[in-house]
């Protein structure tokens, strides 16, 4: 009687990778659905303090003994002031919806609005100081800070002369860094001024709700948000003594001592991802930082083609993985393990007829896609693209490698006319 043959041992170990390749693709996202932070939940939104409290002092509660100058008398509530900075270069195509948004803002205190021309073309200089005659509101400053030194970045040196401005108002205790494609409701600044203050905050942040219009927009834009917020887990972000820091650049307040006390923007003057970067020097100094998703802060940038949007990522990321080719590697198979991988276990095991390979990767692939519902939600998006997101992932995965080539070449961080060396090769 002869011997049993089985299938050969190459397909064999074959078939057993594949299987084992899904069940750790299920895993990881058992891990992400519990361990990661809960970044899928998109509850985690500007928190509610007291207003300030009566005669320059602070609000209940705050244990900040700080006074405010143009303090109101007896028990009225007395605002402190904020210098608003917003970085523009050749805006003027966004500006008309932004900027008459900070005009109109409803704050009780002192406010005035700085507006940095960073070497624009396009008379966004010309254009800020006519619509702030249009809408009248706060004092508007619009000023150029020239071309950036050796080893710092446009906007930041844009930051560093809007901040230098400020400062001549020694009274000023809140810096507002807002980007000139940003639109807030009338009480955006109250909020934020009251949510430092009466959480005890030195940054407080919110992740604009950025356009989705386009078929490309809503395919890759709410993606980015939910990625964001995988790398950076707000409620790890919003806890004391963790180590996770991040921010959105978008829209930053910072309290002015606590930029003195962590060289901002000095020591992060290099920095391609500086919203980050700003976050984290803030936490090492002994800052409490806070970040959430907004519902009143807006971008109003369009990315209607997919070329706007790949520009977009590409820029920032590969330094966001410190321009190391072994993190890029590392990246690149987490990706295919956590987001590729499902699909094609589940294809693979319904067409040879494997129970145990297609609930492994339909597992995961539920999992994806509920995770991702949330903020689909968040952007009032049909819930259909839940099941695309491996699609998207692939999309974010040649952007990454697209990133890292462009680097190579000396073509990376590039943004409106201008390329940065990663911070290692900078003077």
């Amino acid at each position: 009687m002869l011997p049993a043959t089985g299938p050969p041992f190459g397909q064999t170990a074959t078939v057993d990778a594949l299987m084992w390749t899904a069940v750790g693709s299920l895993a990881a996202w058992l891990w992400l659905l519990l361990g990661q932070g809960f970044f899928w939940r998109t509850d985690v939104r500007l928190p509610r303090g007291d207003a300030p409290g009566p005669g320059g002092g602070a609000p209940a509660g705050s244990g900040d003994a700080a006074g405010t100058a143009g303090g109101a008398p007896g028990g009225e509530e007395c605002w402190p002031s904020v210098a608003v900075v917003v970085p523009a270069r050749d805006e003027a195509a966004v500006l008309p919806m932004s900027l008459p948004s900070l005009l109109a803002q409803d704050y009780p205190g002192p406010v005035e609005i700085f507006l940095v021309d960073d070497g624009s073309t396009d008379g966004t200089g010309k254009l800020a100081r006519a619509l702030a005659e249009e809408h009248g509101g706060p004092p508007l400053t619009v000023d150029s800070p020239g071309e950036p030194p050796p080893g710092w970045t446009g906007k930041l040196w844009a930051v560093r002369h809007g901040m230098t401005l400020a400062a001549a108002r020694p009274d000023t205790e809140y810096l507002l860094l807002t980007d000139a494609d940003i639109a807030h409701e009338p009480d955006s600044l109250r909020e934020l001024v009251r949510a430092a203050r009466g959480s005890g905050l030195d940054v407080v942040s919110q992740m604009a709700r950025l356009r989705v219009v386009t078929v490309w927009e809503r395919l890759i834009v709410p993606a980015f948000v939910y990625f964001f917020a995988q790398l950076y887990p707000f409620r790890w972000v919003n806890r004391a003594g963790a180590r996770t820091a991040a921010a959105a650049g978008g829209c930053v307040l910072l309290r002015r001592e606590a930029a003195e006390r962590a060289r901002v923007p000095e020591a992060i003057r290099h920095a391609v991802i500086d919203d980050v970067a700003l976050a984290r020097a803030v936490k090492r100094s002994g800052g409490r930082i806070w970040l959430g998703l907004a519902d009143r802060v807006d971008s109003v940038r369009p990315y209607p083609r997919l070329g706007e949007l790949w520009r977009m990522v590409s820029r920032s990321a590969y330094a966001q993985l410190r321009h190391q080719p072994l993190l890029l590697v590392a990246a690149v198979a987490g990706l295919a393990l956590v987001y590729l991988v499902p699909p094609a276990a589940l294809g693979a095991g319904l067409v040879e007829g494997r129970p145990g390979l297609w609930a492994a990767g339909g597992g995961a692939w539920a999992l994806m896609a509920a995770t991702y519902v949330p903020m689909l939600r968040y952007y009032r998006q049909t819930l259909w693209l839940a099941p695309l997101l491996p699609v998207t992932a692939l999309l974010y995965l040649l952007m990454t490698v697209d990133s890292a080539v462009r680097h190579c070449q000396g073509r990376g961080a590039a943004w409106k006319g201008r390329t940065y060396a990663r911070p290692g090769a900078a003077p």
